[in-house]
């Protein structure tokens, strides 16, 4: 029986163990899943996107494989969109981003040439700036679906004061955006543990398996939904049997447990 695999790649400074608890949820759902270390402070984007994802398409070759997914994290996201400029996966499946700086950070922006930053950071970091970056020039984009999960609670309030709207400490909501995302979802998380909330969870499996973050509506049976309208004295038409309750495209942009940013 074949099955879908998913891809993890971990942020700037960071090891697997970072995706650790997400890899476990996800073999949970029933997903083969590849999470391995880089060199995310050494390496630059490039020669980290192709020796990682070739090892992970490597590895997985020995399985049953239906469909690839991704799920990333901060720089991750930028290795697979620089992958899948230059080479093509014929199983590939859906991309989930977590707080990607996919238009480039505000703090590489602003302290690029400070040296406390270049030690902390290594080559990549002098890769994330906003102006004249090549890189993120040179992208093609993404021709799958994409879904990215932006944080709006800053976990590193000392960048606080580089950013002018919404951000999680490292990235900015819009820093995140990328115009052929499929949808995009706020969430009241920092940046360097978002991938661990429950909630954030839950959307990566909604989107892998559906296309969106959120889960359809189940089915209601005119019975059950009579019982209902008669119970509350309502007097609207009738759904047909089987018909789904979507919420609205304005009700999407938030879950039932994410706050809207208050302006």
């Amino acid at each position: 029986m074949q099955k879908e695999a998913v891809i993890l790649i971990h942020g700037m400074g960071r090891t697997h163990r970072s995706m650790r608890k997400l890899e476990t949820f996800l073999k949970s759902k029933g997903y083969i899943t590849y999470n391995r270390s880089y060199p995310s402070t050494v390496a630059n984007v490039e020669r980290s996107a192709v020796h990682y994802i070739n090892s992970a398409l490597a590895t997985l070759a020995h399985e049953n494989i239906s469909k690839v997914h991704f799920v990333t994290h901060s720089l991750g996201g930028l290795l697979v969109r620089y992958f899948l400029s230059n080479h093509q996966i014929k199983k590939l499946g859906r991309v989930v981003m977590l707080a990607p700086p996919n238009q480039g950070s505000e703090v590489a922006e602003r302290y690029q040439e400070k040296f406390w930053y270049k030690w902390i950071t290594g080559v990549p970091g002098q890769q994330l700036q906003q102006t004249n970056n090549r890189l993120l020039r040179d992208m093609k984009p993404l021709k799958t679906e994409v879904g990215i999960i932006a944080g709006i609670k800053s976990s590193d309030p000392w960048f606080n004061h580089v950013f002018q709207y919404a951000h999680d400490g490292k990235v900015s909501v819009e820093g995140a955006k990328l115009p052929e995302m499929t949808e995009m979802i706020k969430v009241p998380h920092g940046h360097t543990f978002i991938m661990n909330k429950t909630s954030v969870k839950n959307h990566i499996a909604n989107f892998l398996a559906s296309g969106n973050f959120f889960r359809p509506s189940p089915k209601i049976s005119i019975f059950d939904l009579v019982k209902e309208q008669q119970s509350e004295g309502l007097k609207s038409p009738l759904l047909t049997d089987g018909e789904l309750l979507q919420p609205s495209q304005k009700e999407q942009k938030y879950d039932r447990d994410d706050k809207p940013q208050q302006r």
